[in-house]
């Protein structure tokens, strides 16, 4: 399974319409930071193994797309940090995490 990146509101909007009916996972990335890359790897390998697949997948590089990073932040009420993930039931936030806490045993503890 993999992940699609989301670069606009409008996707977004949608993405967190969609979590009423599916669990909805998103990855806000850095490009320029190490922590971030080991989190991108740590999401990969989760998603490279049986992730649920009960859920949508998403990644928003937060430099490259930042109103929709702050958008997402506004939007579930939680503090923009990099790299951070953040998993929406029914519109709601339903777990987040961020820096060295996003790993894939993390993930599947959580998620599966």
């Amino acid at each position: 399974m993999n992940w699609t990146e989301l670069t606009t509101k409008e996707e977004w909007d949608a993405i967190k319409e969609s979590s009423k009916e599916k669990t909805v996972v998103v990855l806000k990335h850095s490009t320029t930071c190490p922590v971030s890359a080991n989190a991108l790897r740590e999401y990969d390998s989760y998603l490279a193994d049986k992730p649920d697949a009960n859920a949508d997948y998403y990644l928003v590089k937060v430099i490259e797309s930042r109103p929709v990073s702050n958008q997402i932040a506004e939007d579930t009420g939680i503090k923009h940090e990099s790299p951070q993930i953040i998993c929406l039931k029914k519109q709601q936030p339903y777990w987040n995490t961020s820096h060295w806490s996003i790993t894939k045993a993390h993930m599947s503890a959580v998620l599966d």
